[in-house]
C-alpha cells in the first residue's frame, strides 16, 4: 500500500474470501496494529477458522450470498467452489462502477458467471498451465487438487471463459493468483490476448504480479 502511497490506518474494511494461509497469514499482524481500526468481513463459518491469537480484532460476520455496505459501496458476496470451509468472491458497485473478483475456484458456474456480467474490471484467476503442473515439483495429490473442481483455474478455462462468456461491459480485465512455480504471466498474456482479439474484444488486459502493486485504475 506503501508503494502506491496509501496508508494501512485509513482502511475503511478488510474482506476476507477464505481462510487458507496464503489469504489471511497477515491478519493477525494487521489486528495487533494499533492504528488499524477497519472491520474485518469474513462468512459466519470462516470466522472460527482463523486464529486470531490474544488479538480481539472488529469482525464483521455475513452471510455466504449477502449483499452489504461499506461507505458508498455495495458488496454482493457469491459462493466460490473451492476446498475451503466457506469461500467466496466480491463484486462491488459505487457511482455506477462494478468490479468482480474471483479467485481460487476450480471451475465456474453458472451462478459466478451471473454475478460477474456487467463488470467494468474484472480480476479472474489464471493459476496454471496443466502441462506445466503437470510435470512439476508438486505431489501428485496436490495436483490433483489445484486440478479438481475445488482447486484453481487454469489457464485454459480462464481462455474459454473470456472466449465464451467475458461481459462486453469489462474495460479492465486483471489476471492473478498466477502460479510461481506452475505457469508463467507471459503465457497468461499469450493465452488471454488470444482470447480477446479472437472476441473481438478492445479489453485492457492487466497481469498481477505476487511481488509488487498492479497499477492502480481509475473510472
Amino acid at each position: 500500500m506503501a508503494a502506491i502511497g496509501e496508508d494501512i490506518t485509513r482502511l475503511s474494511a478488510i474482506l476476507i474470501t477464505h481462510e487458507h494461509s496464503d489469504h489471511v497469514s497477515g491478519l493477525p499482524v494487521m489486528a495487533r496494529h494499533k492504528d488499524v481500526q477497519a472491520p474485518m468481513f469474513l462468512t459466519r463459518l470462516t470466522v472460527p477458522a482463523i486464529d486470531f491469537g490474544e488479538c480481539t480484532p472488529r469482525v464483521e460476520p455475513f452471510q455466504a450470498g449477502a449483499c452489504f455496505q461499506i461507505g458508498d459501496i455495495e458488496v454482493q458476496s457469491f459462493s466460490i467452489p473451492h476446498d475451503a470451509i466457506d469461500p467466496v468472491g466480491f463484486c462491488f458497485a459505487a457511482q455506477g462502477v462494478r468490479i468482480g473478483i474471483a479467485t481460487d475456484l476450480g471451475y465456474i458456474p453458472e451462478s459466478i458467471k451471473f454475478h460477474l456480467r456487467r463488470t467494468d474490471l474484472l480480476l479472474l484467476e489464471a493459476n496454471h498451465d496443466l502441462d506445466m503442473l503437470k510435470v512439476g515439483p508438486y505431489p501428485w495429490s496436490v495436483k490433483q487438487r489445484v486440478m479438481s473442481r475445488v482447486g484453481h483455474l487454469s489457464n485454459l478455462v480462464m481462455s474459454d471463459y473470456l472466449l465464451e462468456d467475458l461481459s462486453t461491459t469489462t474495460a479492465h480485465l486483471v489476471l492473478g493468483h498466477i502460479s510461481e512455480l506452475n505457469n508463467h504471466p507471459e503465457i497468461v498474456r499469450i493465452i488471454a490476448q488470444q482470447a480477446l482479439e479472437q472476441r473481438g474484444l478492445d479489453t485492457r488486459l492487466a497481469i498481477a504480479e505476487q511481488r509488487r502493486p498492479s497499477e492502480v485504475f481509475q473510472f
